[in-house]
């Protein structure tokens, strides 16, 4: 009789767990698509993504970037799909305490298979229990990547898990107990064990496999309720997300920012007959996000690698990437059931709560009742932390420019600094405001020609030397650009400047969120390039190499770019340039997250060190994938840093740890980020007053030439 009630009440709790869980898998379908269509790509190569999706998957890449972590996260993730056999069995245990599964049953490798996924999962998933313990923020507060995450569905899947694991050796167990278990001591270690000490109890083997099976269709009904909880139902939607991520080659989204379509979603949005009545000028609601948006906040399973990593968050800043995604997830699906009815704000008789929630701002302050507080927006640097981190593929960096997008260019709304940026670039064509012909200044402190294009490149020209605007116009920054000028020259590579012709790339006006600025520019740049004929590219600046490289090619402007560490480690290879002049310092090297992160270069700079002699490096805590911003990103280079501490400051406190004698980097932001930090650092004694910000084609010049700094670089420094 009790293995009759048994059986009926687990068969009725299967029935109602996947019929919950179904109605939950539609209710998230519905709700994902009523976001906007996705850009063209999304969808294919259907082989090229599958591939993607298994590597990230079965290799874990995302996740092993934290070892232990990674290995115990993935024994747990298989054993979801591969234990289900042993559900299979335990509902035929509560029938018949000696059921077994049709012809595997009594296979040695079936058994040792189950043994060692268990073992490991359940080592796994404790171990992960302890270190949510140990690092949680009840012990060390803000600096906790578990800050801001939901707790108790932490809890109540690991509980789950734990439970699941240990039921399934205890079933084993008392089948060695009984006599009636087909495997070997070897095989399966654990289970022998526990069957030394459990007693032969057909009951309580009943008991147990019922127990499994209520808590297993417990936790489809729990999810199927909660359709806000990512930590259990990313292990569904994962592979979906990772799947349709914007690279299907598997890197992440970085680079070139997600361009504007329009209300299609299949080309890009032309401004000259865009109408913002139709087409989407970003984000100014939940339902204007696209499905891979909502799939997106979906998915979030409330690691907080993101919030790790993320500069604001580190500084005393209200942004949290994982909490703005988790906000934008309670958000849709709050509102979710009124759009698919159709209820909207100018429906007659709706309550006050409804129409609450159907007018919530987005973006808006405490008082406005808004989703995402405006200074939560405005704190990112765009730096890629966030994305680079994401072991399920979020792409944050797009939906905070989304929703900046609308902000600017429809509510007007942003920091009232940066619209002093976007006057200047609109009617100067840089940030500063400077005219054109203060492009060229830094040409006349050079002893050689630099050819300046006037309608074609000249003759036998390899490279067009992109300056940029900081390149050209900050002080600290010329010191750069004449020293790769000089390298270039040395080294014998033909090359020639666009002087007052060149204009700002767009990319502070991209990433603040003013996307008609920025085709402005581009387009004007695009037609200026092609006109002459470019078709290789060195660039200072990250910022502009990345524009350039990615963002161009959609507007119509193809070229092989390069950025001038890549050159410069080449030419060093090359024999071109040799350094022979020992510089004896201690420097530490700072990635440009544009530069690192965006674009993955990383090693030419730390090869042009290494050829210089004397040099010694010392990388610090936080580098290469894992660097931290100086904070000039997303357009913050011309906004105020009035919440927390200044990231530059941050990092520079993190430089002097390594007691360097120089701070070296390779853009134009960061060195004038780092050496203002710097400069406040040697006025409070912090620092020793010989420290200074360099760019790595500043040292190899000094190592090439072989001896002093030229007299204007010798006059600027002093």
């Amino acid at each position: 009789m009790l293995y009759i009630v048994l059986g009926i009440i687990t068969t009725l709790f299967a029935v109602a767990g996947i019929a919950m869980f179904a109605y939950g898998v539609s209710r998230m379908v519905r709700t994902v698509r009523l976001g906007r269509p996705v850009e063209p790509g999304r969808v294919g190569p259907f082989g090229r993504r599958l591939t993607t999706t298994l590597i990230e998957i079965l290799g874990h890449n995302r996740m092993l970037k934290r070892p232990w972590v990674g290995v115990a996260h993935w024994f747990v993730m298989v054993s979801f799909p591969l234990l289900v056999f042993t559900v299979a069995e335990a509902h035929g245990e509560v029938w018949d305490p000696h059921f077994h599964l049709p012809v595997i049953h009594d296979w040695t490798v079936y058994g040792l298979f189950i043994e060692l996924v268990s073992a490991a999962s359940l080592v796994g998933i404790i171990g992960l229990a302890v270190y949510r313990q140990v690092t949680g923020p009840a012990r060390i507060g803000r600096a906790s990547r578990f800050a801001n995450s939901q707790h108790w569905t932490a809890y109540y899947v690991e509980a789950y898990i734990i439970a699941l694991l240990v039921c399934i050796f205890l079933i084993r167990g008392f089948k060695v107990a009984m006599g009636d278990f087909p495997f070997p001591v070897w095989a399966t270690p654990v289970s022998h064990a526990l069957g030394a000490v459990l007693p032969a109890s057909e009951p309580a083997l009943a008991l147990v496999a019922a127990f499994k099976l209520i808590i297993s269709w417990i936790f489809f009904m729990v999810v199927a309720v909660y359709m806000t909880m990512g930590i259990a139902w990313h292990r569904f939607t994962a592979p979906l997300n990772i799947y349709f991520k914007r690279d299907p080659e598997g890197g992440p989204a970085l680079g070139a920012a997600k361009p504007m379509m329009d209300k299609s979603g299949k080309k890009p949005l032309d401004f000259e007959e865009a109408d913002p009545d139709e087409d989407p000028f970003g984000v100014g609601k939940i339902e204007d996000f696209t499905w891979k948006g909502l799939l997106d906040f979906t998915t979030c399973t409330e690691c907080g690698r993101c919030q790790s990593q993320c500069p604001a968050w580190n500084t005393g800043k209200p942004l949290s990437p994982k909490k703005l995604v988790m906000d934008l997830r309670e958000h849709a699906y709050a509102k979710a059931p009124y759009l698919m009815q159709g209820i909207t704000e100018e429906t007659p008789d709706i309550h006050d709560d409804v129409l609450a929630l159907l007018g919530k701002p987005l973006v808006g302050t405490e008082e406005e009742g808004g989703v995402i507080h405006p200074d939560v927006l405005w704190s990112c640097t765009n730096c890629g932390a966030c994305v680079e981190q994401c072991p399920v593929d979020i792409e944050h960096i797009d939906h905070i420019m989304d929703m900046r997008r609308y902000q600017v260019m429809i509510e007007s709304s942003f920091p009232s600094e940066a619209n002093t940026l976007l006057k200047n670039l609109e009617n100067k064509g840089n940030p500063w405001g400077m005219s054109e012909d203060r492009r060229m200044d830094w040409i006349a402190d050079l002893d050689f020609e630099v050819p300046v294009v006037e309608d074609k490149l000249p003759e036998g020209t390899e490279y067009l030397f992109w300056v940029g605007c900081a390149g050209a116009l900050e002080d600290r920054a010329k010191r750069t650009t004449k020293a790769i000028a000089e390298l270039l020259h040395i080294a014998g590579v033909k090359f020639a400047v666009l002087g007052g012709m060149e204009a700002c790339s767009g990319d502070p006006a991209r990433r603040l969120g003013m996307e008609y600025v920025f085709q402005m520019l581009a387009q004007q740049n695009v037609e200026t390039l092609n006109e002459a004929g470019v078709k290789r590219i060195v660039a200072s600046c990250p910022h502009c190499f990345n524009t350039l490289g990615n963002e161009y090619p959609a507007l119509g402007g193809d070229y092989e770019v390069v950025h001038h560490s890549q050159l410069l480690a080449r030419l060093v290879e090359e024999g071109r340039l040799t350094p022979v002049q020992p510089i004896e310092e201690n420097i530490t090297y700072h990635d440009p997250c544009f530069l690192g992160r965006h674009n993955k270069v990383y090693t030419p700079p730390r090869d042009i060190m290494a050829q210089v002699p004397g040099i010694k490096t010392q990388e610090m805590h936080r580098h290469k994938e894992r660097g931290f911003c100086c904070g000039a990103g997303g357009a913050r280079m011309w906004m105020e840093e009035r919440i927390g501490k200044r990231i530059n400051t941050e990092r520079v406190d993190e430089a002097l740890t390594t007691n360097p004698d120089t701070v070296s980097t390779a853009c134009p932001f960061c060195q004038v980020m780092l050496g203002d930090a710097i400069n406040e650092k040697k006025a409070a004694g912090e620092a020793k007053e010989t420290l200074e910000v360099v760019d790595v084609s500043q040292l190899l010049l000094r190592s090439v030439r072989g001896g002093a700094p030229a007299a204007e670089e010798a006059a600027e420094n002093a």
